[in-house]
Formats: structure tokens, sequence, C-alpha cells
């Protein structure tokens, strides 16, 4: 499955947390032109990541 980006979602509610100034520069890149935020980015990639997690490594 590959990661595709989506437009934005409603639902949500406020967290804070800090990146690497490199990451935020290569997200922005990403998303440049995509009609995605960057807070909608970072939502889609975490959901893609914990859809794709190895769940057999949790076990341990």
């Amino acid at each position: 499955m590959t990661f595709k980006i989506r437009p934005d979602r409603k639902e949500t509610e406020n967290k804070t947390i800090r990146f690497p100034l490199e990451l935020v520069g290569k997200i922005e890149k990403a998303i440049e032109g995509k009609g995605v935020t960057f807070s909608g980015f970072v939502i889609q990639a975490c959901e893609y990541a914990l859809d794709n997690m190895d769940d057999s490594k949790n076990n341990e």
C-alpha cells in the first residue's frame, strides 16, 4: 500500500509536538500545492504508520 495525501479532515484535538527543522522542511515541500495542511499530513502519516506496523514486534 502506498501513502497518498488526502485533503484535511475536520474532527480534531490539539496536541503539541516538536519536529526537527529538517523534517519540517521535507514535509512542507511534500505538501506544497497538495491542498493539505502540515497537521493534516502528519495525521495521515501517523495513520499510515499505524496501519502498516509489524504487530509481531509489539508482542515482544
